[in-house]
């Protein structure tokens, strides 16, 4: 982290419970167990996320400078995509992760295990390590750091390089709300920060949020020392627009999943796969809101080349591009619908990181299903249909972890809603119910008590008597068939 993240701080906060940021380097905490978690009951630490979640809503005036600052991340998007969703996430928690946590009993003990009770704890992982990313500063690692704390995880942060002021001051508010030294540690911003905690030998998990490149790297990293992780990677997914959809509406809520955060979304769609009868309808929709788009920002200069290249790219083998490429070389681009893409154009199925989209038409299910699967890297697929029946019954083909229906992301800040990577997207599952149970692990505890089965070999006239009780069992409760023993 740099000194910057400390310059930002306001007055205000308990300066006795404000880190030596600064001072903090990799390895710090070499010789600590590994495994060791937090000490604070979940009461403690429902009383800490409800502070936090409450000093994030305060400084949201602050965090959107910070954000605006670093990333061109405008104020109102700060607030409705960053703050909203983490407080949400927040007052949640709160109320129900207890539940969520809680002890639970085996139900359907089998006869042979009588005397035997099983019940299913969930214990803490012990260190969780969170490298952070940057389109989404605060509600990201703000949710991932929520569940780790409240999972009973004692968490180490490696704040985005992209961010490093925006997240130090969510870290900060994140200590000011309760957390000690010893139950957030926080390393520097730089990437090489990141390669360093991944060596710390006292990791006992670590979530990752990125480009699938990069993913991959982290993968190895861990799968060197069997680390279990979490990877939430690139998306390249579909809007499917059936032919009973309504193309006005399907057309105004792509271009606002499109241009939400100047695209730097990784659920954002990145192709339209639209029903020939529709298809006209949908471009003379689209094209409207495309035509004349204001330049946005994109990570850097690269980003924005990538962007360009592929839209020339696409342009050369036969797309249709509805406005014309801002004359720049900077990190600023046009938002670009390509209508008939072909398949072939590295934009169809590109995992690029900005607001481009390509249209293609599909004949029949089959069809549709042969263009989606183009790419592979399926986090949410967005189906738009005047009939929710027919989307739900097609989506278990999609292979995507979140399927929405006539809406584009928005629905996926559900508090309770988890996002689950598979394939390229990555694996494991972040945020939501799944997402907070992942941040422990299950602990199975057994009580056998005075009544028990006898143990040991059983004489014949017992084992006799056990394979007829298995064969009644079998049957689902038929009696069993007599027979008289023979010894010999």
């Amino acid at each position: 982290m740099t000194s910057a993240a400390t310059d930002s701080v306001q007055p205000g906060l308990d300066e006795a419970r404000r880190p030596a940021i600064a001072a903090m380097q990799p390895g710090e905490c070499a010789g600590r167990d590994r495994g060791r978690s937090s000490s604070r009951p979940i009461a403690e630490r429902a009383v800490w996320v409800r502070r936090f979640g409450r000093l994030v809503a305060a400084d949201t005036d602050h965090l959107a400078s910070l954000a605006e600052a670093e990333i061109a991340k405008p104020a109102w998007e700060t607030l409705v995509s960053d703050v909203m969703p983490l407080v949400a996430a927040c007052r949640w928690h709160a109320r129900h992760a207890r539940k969520v946590l809680r002890s639970r009993s085996l139900p359907g003990r089998p006869f042979w295990l009588i005397g035997h009770r099983v019940r299913v704890h969930r214990a803490p992982l012990g260190r969780v390590g969170i490298i952070a990313t940057w389109n989404y500063p605060l509600q990201l690692l703000g949710v991932q750091l929520v569940q780790a704390v409240m999972g009973g995880n004692r968490v180490v942060v490696k704040p985005s390089e992209r961010t490093p002021r925006t997240q130090g001051r969510l870290l900060e508010l994140a200590m000011a709300a309760g957390l000690s030294a010893d139950d957030l540690e926080i390393r520097r911003s730089d990437r090489e920060a990141g390669a360093a905690l991944l060596r710390e030998p006292d990791l006992d998990h670590v979530v990752f949020t990125g480009s699938t490149p990069v993913g991959r790297r982290v993968a190895e990293a861990c799968a060197e020392r069997l680390l279990p992780s979490t990877l939430e990677l690139s998306g390249c997914d579909s809007a499917i627009v059936l032919d009973d959809a309504d193309p006005v509406l399907a057309a105004r809520t792509i271009w606002a999943g499109l241009t939400l955060n100047h695209g730097r979304t990784c659920m954002a769609p990145r192709r339209v796969l639209v029903a020939r009868s529709l298809a006209s309808a949908f471009a003379a929709a689209i094209v409207p809101l495309a035509t004349g788009a204001a330049p946005r920002s994109l990570a850097d200069d690269a980003a924005a080349d990538r962007h360009r290249s592929l839209v020339a790219d696409a342009v050369a083998r036969g797309a249709r591009q509805i406005s014309s490429e801002s004359p720049t070389d900077d990190d600023r681009v046009r938002a670009q619908v390509l209508i008939d893409c072909p398949t072939e154009a590295e934009a169809f199925f590109s995992d690029h990181f900005g607001p481009l989209v390509v249209t293609a038409v599909f004949d029949d299910e089959d069809d549709l299903l042969r263009l989606h699967r183009v790419g592979g890297k399926h986090l949410a697929t967005s189906v738009f249909t005047r009939d929710p029946q027919r989307a739900e019954r097609l989506a278990p083909r999609l292979g995507s972890g979140i399927v929405t229906i006539n809406d584009t992301i928005v629905p996926t800040a559900h508090p309770a809603a988890p996002i689950p990577a598979t394939g390229d997207a990555g694996w494991g599952a972040s945020q939501g119910i799944e997402g907070l149970l992942a941040m422990t692990r299950p602990l199975v505890v057994s009580r056998t008590g005075r009544l028990r089965p006898p143990s040991g070999e059983p004489d014949p006239r017992s084992l006799d008597f056990l394979r007829g009780l298995v064969r009644w069992w079998g049957r689902g409760g038929s009696p069993p068939p007599t027979r008289r023993h023979d010894p010999n």
